[in-house]
């Protein structure tokens, strides 16, 4: 089954039982948003891929080391919003379990730790973890 903006995640996905499927659901899977679906629905399919790489030369942009981003990939919220150590102690979770964002991952070179990068049409996060999203560290946080 193919889902809204032609990509094949909805088969990929070990989940899909849970969400309901993109073009069942109107692309609110796991009753969120996906960045995708919103995008294409309020625009166009051109909107969809402009957005992505408008997104990829921002992150370019940022010059952080070693973060070279090619592609950005739809990747379900539960996966990709790591709870973050603040200052005081407390930690936070900045992103949605049940949305759906473009995002990668990028192995640190000569390190076991790894950048995520996760976005939307309204904010980009940058961070780097350790192994299984372990010790995670916000590199960048920010409204587009």
């Amino acid at each position: 089954m193919k889902s809204i903006c032609g990509s094949d995640c909805c088969e990929a996905c070990p989940r899909k039982t849970d969400c309901g499927g993109c073009q069942e659901t109107g692309g609110h899977p796991f009753g969120g948003v996906c960045v995708a679906a919103k995008c294409i629905q309020d625009s166009s399919f051109d909107a969809y891929q402009n957005l992505k790489q408008s997104l990829i030369r921002e992150i370019q942009a940022l010059g952080i080391p070693g973060l070279a981003v090619k592609d950005l990939y739809l990747l379900n919220g539960f996966y990709v919003n790591l709870a973050y150590p603040l200052p005081n102690g407390e930690t936070v979770k900045l992103l949605t379990d049940q949305n759906i964002y473009f995002g990668n991952q990028v192995e640190i070179p000569g390190s076991d730790r790894c950048y995520g990068v996760v976005a939307d049409e309204k904010y980009l996060l940058v961070s780097e973890y350790g192994p299984n999203g372990s010790d995670p560290e916000i590199l960048c946080y920010r409204k587009r």
